[in-house]
């Protein structure tokens, strides 16, 4: 009994540890089976009074490239500009530590890909790489009620951090990608989402390209002791 709790906590580690945002996949197909398993999974997940307040959309195939290409026509159209998303991610005013955690990966990441600083076009191409799902066979998006409040939005956390990890323990990878909830006027009718719903974020999910320089990225990790404190312990 010792030695199978033993190797289960192994396991759970590696899926955990080695979770990653990949930023480049192979086309390697993911059956429907496996992706409802994963989301079934994932349902196990803690929230508040057992609301289960996520929703999720699966594209693959034509209509995934539909909602690239739509992307792709607005920016070429219209430049990034007028598509915002309905909440805020970020602080709207960086301090530190946060700003320097941002700049770092961010700097680390554009390194990989070969964009020096300066090179806007080079940023634009990376950054649009977002909207092709990196090139993942499937893309999800998530969304939440909009009378929800932050607790639910706690709850939607949970449960895509608990998606990646059972992906990982089943061979594939993810990234979530906040960017996509900028363009909900754009997916909202492509997918039939109606306007009582919060596009939250996508998320790519296949398997990943282990010759692409960006998946050599590692994100540091702040030492325990910069956010954990114990007492009577």
């Amino acid at each position: 009994m010792h030695e199978n709790l033993c190797h289960t906590a192994v396991a759970v580690d590696e899926a955990i540890s080695t979770r990653q945002s990949v930023r480049a996949f192979l086309p390697t197909p993911v059956e429907r089976a496996t992706v409802e398993r994963l989301l079934a999974l994932a349902s196990r997940s803690a929230s508040g009074s057992n609301i289960q307040p996520w929703r999720v959309r699966v594209i693959a195939g034509t209509i995934k490239e539909r909602l690239t290409r739509e992307i792709f026509d607005a920016v070429a159209r219209d430049g990034f500009e007028p598509y915002q998303r309905e909440w805020n991610y970020y602080p709207v005013n960086w301090r530190e530590p946060f700003l320097a955690r941002r700049r770092k990966i961010g700097w680390d990441m554009y390194n990989l890909l070969g964009v020096a600083k300066g090179d806007f076009e080079g940023t634009q191409r990376a950054r649009m790489r977002n909207y092709e799902f990196f090139g993942a066979p499937v893309g999800m998006i998530f969304t939440l009620d909009e009378d929800l409040e932050i607790g639910s939005w706690l709850d939607l956390g949970i449960y895509l951090g608990t998606l990646m990890v059972a992906a990982r323990g089943h061979g594939l990878h993810t990234c979530p990608q906040a960017a996509f909830a900028d363009f909900h006027k754009i997916i909202r009718p492509l997918l039939d989402i109606p306007e009582k719903e919060v596009i939250v974020c996508g998320m790519a999910l296949g398997h990943i390209d282990p010759d692409a320089p960006v998946n050599r990225l590692v994100t540091a990790r702040a030492p325990l002791g910069d956010f954990a404190s114990f007492e009577g312990l």
